[in-house]
């Protein structure tokens, strides 16, 4: 447990575990929210451009959120931080699932803002907080692993989409009744972490520890920090955050139009709408392994690495996607959920490395990159609307491109 590549230590080994399972909860909001673009368009009449608004309220919260959680976290620390993300995540669920009757796409999204805004606080503190359990060379691996619980969740949150996939014929009033069960057992849930988290003995690691957990260079003589550049001129946080903007967008996209590409009746015939969540679950399946391999394979790769291959390869399979070509086109889609899986957490470990002191506020506008998501499946979504599902998967390409930059050149630390 003292190896410097282990985990975690056995000092932070419970918090570790707790803090994994936050990863988990949002990843059950996430996925299941990734199958609505598709049901709206079914029960509502809406564009896939239209639909996407789901991802903007969604996403649009972390832009907006991020920073207001990172100063309350620096002024209150991570636990308070961590019970008021899971307070927010269990209101917004509990007026989504309280609002249904008005079927009102409007009303929904503003739901929905609310939860984002618990989302965005709670990855605000879980991913900095992870990578600090532990060694600093362990980091990217670390906050792998605990993303890796992320995976697992995106997998079951397409399968609870099934049940509001199944209210497909109901009659006017009634047609957004089929969520009301869904989020209100999650709101249910999320209090009661809620609760355990407030009698939970969390540490709260100090600035000094901040600051060895993730490389702050001290002079040899007075033992003291002398990294105090500010971030706007430390070019690897910099380009991290531009680098997860792209990251963010590109995935959004994929994931929030996968259904749509599979049950697309002029490409796929075959494949009925109403079992379109199965096809988003298994995606996330690839997506849940490749982050638990990834995790491991980071024990003798080094992460940066790992990211050029999986972005370089991305690349490449997108045009075969687009290409349509059924099941090679379906199979190379699903590759690129597999090799998506360690970007996010991998890009968020190395562009926070070396920020000291400043890692709260770093955490806080990396996770502010997350409107990306906001900000691109609209795009993707006018694009396919225009022509076709198949070429729209063709516009995340240069997202990737700039990853593969950041990987390759990007993400060294210049002292």
């Amino acid at each position: 447990m003292s190896n410097k590549h282990s985990l975690t230590t056995r000092e932070y080994l419970v918090p570790f575990i707790f803090i994994s399972s936050l990863f988990f909860l949002w990843g059950i909001a996430h996925g299941m929210i990734d199958t609505l673009d598709k049901h709206f368009q079914q029960i509502l009449h809406l564009s896939k451009s239209q639909s996407s608004m789901i991802q903007f309220s969604l996403y649009g919260a972390y832009f907006g959120m991020a920073l207001p959680a990172g100063f309350f976290m620096r002024r209150f620390g991570y636990k308070k931080g961590i019970v008021l993300g899971l307070s927010l995540f269990a209101t917004g669920a509990f007026l989504i699932a309280g609002t249904t009757s008005f079927e009102s796409f409007w009303i929904f999204l503003s739901c929905l803002f609310i939860l984002g805004c618990g989302l965005a606080t709670l990855e605000t503190a879980a991913n900095p907080y992870a990578t600090k359990l532990g060694s600093k060379e362990s980091a990217a691996q670390r906050i792998n692993f605990s993303q890796s619980f992320n995976g697992l969740a995106w997998v079951i949150g397409p399968l609870i989409g099934l049940y509001i996939y199944g209210n497909q014929g109901a009659a006017p009033g009634e047609k957004l009744t089929s969520m009301i069960l869904p989020f209100a057992l999650i709101g249910l849930v999320v209090l009661i972490v809620a609760l355990i988290f407030l009698r939970l003995p969390l540490p709260e690691i100090t600035e000094e520890e901040t600051g060895h957990a993730h490389g702050i260079i001290e002079d040899a003589i007075t033992d003291k920090p002398t990294f105090h550049k500010p971030l706007i001129k430390q070019s690897h946080f910099v380009m991290g955050v531009a680098a997860q903007f792209c990251y963010v967008a590109a995935q959004t996209g994929i994931f929030s139009y996968l259904i749509n590409f599979v049950t697309d009746k002029t490409q796929n015939p075959h494949f009925d709408v109403k079992n379109g969540p199965y096809f988003l679950s298994i995606g996330f399946a690839l997506f849940m392994i490749g982050r638990m391999s990834g995790s491991y394979i980071m024990r003798v790769v080094k992460p940066a690495r790992i990211l050029a291959i999986n972005s370089g390869l991305s690349i490449l399979l997108l045009p075969v996607v687009s290409m349509n070509v059924g099941w090679i086109s379906l199979i190379a889609l699903y590759t690129v959920f597999f090799f998506m899986s360690i970007m996010f957490p991998t890009i968020f470990a190395l562009g926070i490395k070396g920020l000291g002191p400043q890692t709260k506020k770093g955490a806080s506008i990396i996770v502010m990159a997350i409107v990306g998501g906001a900000i691109f499946p609209p795009l993707m979504g006018a694009i396919s609307d225009l022509f076709t599902m198949s070429v729209g998967f063709l516009v995340p390409i240069p997202l990737f491109m700039f990853i593969f930059f950041y990987a390759l050149k990007g993400h060294h630390v210049r002292v």
